[in-house]
Formats: C-alpha cells, structure tokens, sequence
C-alpha cells in the first residue's frame, strides 16, 4: 500500500507540475497538435500520405498502422476505460483554460496516447523514416494530454503500454494465422497411415 501511496503521490505531483509549465513553446503548439490528433485525424493523414507515395511497402505500413491504431482505441476506450473509472485530474490544479475542454469519460488510460503509440509502433518496421517521423506528433500528444489536465502520467503511460501491445498483435497476427492454417496440412499426410497400406484395406 505504501508503494501505491508513493507513487499515486508522485502522478499528482507531476500532473501539477506539467500543467503549471507555461513556456510560448507550449502554448503555440501543443493545442494544434491534439486538435490535429482528435478523432485520429493525424494518423490517418500520415496512412494516406504513406500509401499514397511509398508504392507496396507504404500501403502496407499504412493498413497496419490504421489497423493497430483500430485495436488500441478499442482496448482503451472499449475495454479499460469501463474496468477503471479514474476521474480526471481536479480542475482547480490547471491553471489554464484547456481544463475546460477535457471530456468527462474515464481518465484511465489515454486513448489518444494509445492511438498515436499504437500506429507508429506499427508502421515502425516496415517504414521507419515514417514512425520516426510520427514519433514526434506522438511524444507530443502524449505531453499534452498531461499538460492540458486531461490526463494523469500514469494514465498516458498506460495508453502507450496498450499502444505498443495492440501494435505487435497486429503485426504477429499474419503470421499466427498463417501458422495455424497451414500446420494442420503440413501435420496431416505425417499423422495418415502409407497410402499401400490404405489400399489393403479397401
């Protein structure tokens, strides 16, 4: 219990102190880019721009991260957010009127961390300029779902966490598909008695 203490402490302390960070740097460009990443606008402008220009590999990059992006949302919008009622941060710790957008769901986990975690982890092996081009929209994303007092830390830690575990479902699902549909022929023809010996049974 002391350790849960100490580090619920900690969450507290550090959404305090991320809102209160006043810098013109923040102010110009941390509300464009959630306005750019609500409804997952961003990452869909990124799958497009992928499978427009980048030939095979692009379109395929584009229909994973799109993909995974899918998964993610659901496990923490559609799973988590029911399981774990976290209300969010108290309003009277930001100091700034973006507290007054914030939606009223479930603070745990962040969706929009687990959506922008999720499709750029999982275009990341096919197209890696393009997820290290994302990973900047993203790392941002995450910083203002704190900022804005939308979000505790630990709930944008936990959205990344079930980005990067949608991400490398997505990616081993082929081949845990294709495995589980060509093992059983491979395994038949070894498990059948020798053909002449089927043969004296007719």
């Amino acid at each position: 219990m002391d350790v849960l203490a100490l580090l619920r402490s900690r969450d507290h302390r550090l959404v305090r102190r991320m809102a209160a960070w006043d810098s013109a740097w923040a102010r110009r460009l941390l509300p464009p880019v959630e306005e750019a990443a609500e409804h997952t606008k961003l990452w869909w402008a990124a799958a497009v721009l992928m499978a427009a220009g980048g030939g095979r590999r692009g379109r395929k990059a584009a229909a994973t991260g799109i993909t995974a992006m899918a998964v993610a949302e659901l496990l923490a919008n559609g799973v988590a957010k029911p399981l774990v009622e976290r209300r969010r941060p108290p309003k009277e710790w930001i100091p700034h009127p973006d507290v007054q957008d914030r939606p009223d769901s479930s603070s745990f986990p962040s969706g929009h961390t687990a959506a922008a975690v999720a499709f750029t982890a999982a275009v990341a092996p096919t197209r890696p300029g393009a997820a290290a081009a994302c990973c900047v929209p993203a790392v941002m994303v995450a910083i203002e779902r704190v900022h804005s007092g939308a979000h505790y830390p630990s709930d944008v830690a936990a959205g990344a966490a079930i980005g990067l575990t949608a991400a490398a479902l997505v990616r081993a699902a082929p081949r845990l598909l294709l495995r589980r549909l060509l093992l059983p022929r491979l395994l038949l023809p070894r498990l059948l008695p020798p053909r002449p010996f089927l043969r004296r049974l007719r």
